[in-house]
């Protein structure tokens, strides 16, 4: 499955390398442009295939995502459950948003309460939005069946306390810039 991953990956032009300013302020020499695959139907069905396939006997009722990358995930993940359930059950996708507090909601009327959910995203790297989700739904009533992702590029190192699920798994190094060996040599600095 990871070679089959890293193919459609690469494919899509979604693995680049450089010198790169992560969300969090790191510097890395590598960045998945998740959306350089989900801007494909082609590559996000085959890629959002291995998680369903994954969680396909879980009886998951409804898969979650954080916005933005995860709605793609979450939908194309609930669409193709769907498909699979021999019992015609439907999955439905929802997506947790950030509120002012800095915290994820379900808004929009989505309803976890008592549901089988399937959290997912496109690339997890600390955990953070999928946690986030996490505790979304929990406090909305609804039980955590797993966490599916695209790449999981912390190299296996977060550990969500449900089962897991990476397409990707990439041991990526991430420097503060101070260290960063990419600065030191004065490369450009592209900020994702």
């Amino acid at each position: 499955m990871a070679a089959e991953a890293l193919a459609l990956l690469r494919e899509a032009g979604a693995l680049l390398e450089g010198h790169f300013q992560l969300r969090s302020g790191k510097h890395s020499p590598v960045y998945v442009e998740k959306f350089r695959a989900l801007e494909r139907p082609q590559y996000a069905e085959k890629l959002c295939r291995l998680i369903a396939e994954r969680f396909r006997d879980e009886n998951i009722e409804v898969v979650a995502g954080p916005t933005t990358g995860g709605i793609i995930v979450s939908y194309e993940v609930s669409r193709q459950l769907g498909q699979l359930n021999q019992r015609g059950q439907v999955v439905v996708s929802v997506f947790a948003e950030k509120e002012e507090t800095g915290e994820r909601r379900f808004r929009r009327g989505f309803d976890v309460r008592g549901r089988r959910v399937l959290v997912v995203d496109d690339v997890l790297t600390a955990g953070g939005s999928v946690g986030e989700v996490i505790a979304a739904v929990r406090e909305g009533g609804g039980e955590v069946a797993g966490v599916g992702v695209l790449v999981d590029r912390g190299g296996g190192k977060v550990d969500l306390g449900v089962p897991f699920f990476a397409c990707l798994t990439l041991d990526l190094p991430a420097y503060e810039a101070s260290d960063c060996p990419q600065c030191a040599r004065r490369e450009p600095l592209t900020v994702t």
